[in-house]
């Protein structure tokens, strides 16, 4: 009896172990290939310096660009735990997507703490206007942007800001942040985004343009 149980536990760990080898071995692989898809983006404009892994599923790049792009800037790539069964389940139940996070100084400490996080734009249905082809019209509507504040003296004209949320939903980023501790900036995509050649190469001049706002903020 204890000799069955010792071959059924050496049995799972020699599963576990060869589960866990199979799946490192296949996240490194989309690590590469998301390499490939970041020096695509940087298009000339910065090169990959080092790239380390933390863990197995978490690859991370340091970048270098001109001084007046970015400072200290990195990337870091986020991929499904499935060297790890219990944890890759559940990001599975949970639908969670691999991400890439962009995260950078800018030359500049920004005088303002702000988050922005992907919205989402909503149609309203006026009915079928012909019932022969099923035809049905749409009336969309652009509602302005909601920002919530923390200031007890808001500005009227928060430019850096809706600059930044506009540009935001143009690149179909999820999630920007500003601060004035390092990283001074930061920014997440789908990382599936990035493997479109044309979607990778408008990605660091995307940044850029959100980043201006904070620019034209301090001066």
């Amino acid at each position: 009896m204890g000799r069955l149980l010792l071959i059924d536990v050496a049995g799972s760990v020699a599963v576990l172990g060869l589960w866990y080898f199979v799946f490192s071995a296949y996240n490194r692989k989309k690590g590469a290939a998301a390499l490939r898809w970041v020096q695509t983006a940087c298009a000339g404009k910065g090169r990959i310096l080092e790239s380390r892994w933390i863990g197995s599923s978490r690859l991370q790049a340091r970048l270098h660009f001109p001084s007046r792009w970015f400072e200290n800037a990195r990337v870091t790539m986020s991929f499904r735990p499935r060297a790890l069964p219990i944890q890759w389940l559940l990001s599975y139940c949970q639908r969670q997507k691999e991400t890439l996070t962009f995260e950078a100084d800018l030359g500049g400490s920004p005088s303002f703490h702000l988050e922005v996080v992907r919205h989402r734009w909503s149609a309203h249905n006026r009915g079928s206007s012909s019932r022969k082809n099923d035809e049905r019209e749409w009336d969309f509507y652009e509602p302005g942007p909601v920002i919530l504040t923390t200031r007890t003296h808001w500005k009227k004209d928060p430019t850096a800001e809706l600059n930044a949320l506009m540009s935001a939903r143009r690149q179909d980023i999820l999630q920007v942040r500003f601060r004035p501790e390092s990283p001074q900036f930061s920014a997440t995509v789908h990382l599936e985004a990035l493997a479109d050649p044309d979607a990778a190469e408008g990605f660091v001049s995307a940044l850029r343009e959100i980043a201006a706002g904070a620019s034209a903020h301090r001066q």
